[in-house]
């Protein structure tokens, strides 16, 4: 998608403070941080929210569970704790229009579930 803002960091045609990339996503520093660590996780391809994956994107959002736990333990939040967020459309708080896994951590993130 042209206009979409994680679609043109994942592409680098927007600056970011990018901590990782793949062939599949993309992870940088949120530009609001909710926490000490405050990190998005990206597809690549762009997918606009939870409600648009099918059973061909499983592969994809387990990597995206296991790239998220790679994530934590390279950030040092492992053993501490940290949280993952998935916003689902604007009910659910989603922003950008791009489905993306928030990582929290550093300190003790609230708001248990």
């Amino acid at each position: 998608m042209t206009d979409c803002i994680f679609c043109k960091i994942a592409s680098r045609e927007i600056s970011s403070e990018i901590v990782f990339e793949n062939d599949e996503f993309t992870a940088f520093k949120d530009i609001n941080p909710k926490s000490k660590i405050h990190i998005l996780l990206v597809p690549k391809r762009h997918i606009p929210r939870i409600a648009d994956i099918s059973k061909d994107d499983t592969k994809l959002m387990g990597k995206m569970m296991l790239q998220a736990k790679f994530l934590a333990e390279q950030l040092g939040v492992a053993d501490s704790g940290y949280k993952l967020i998935i916003n689902s459309g604007p009910d659910g708080g989603q922003i950008v229009d791009h489905l993306h896994l928030h990582i929290l951590g550093g300190e003790k993130v609230g708001g248990a579930v």
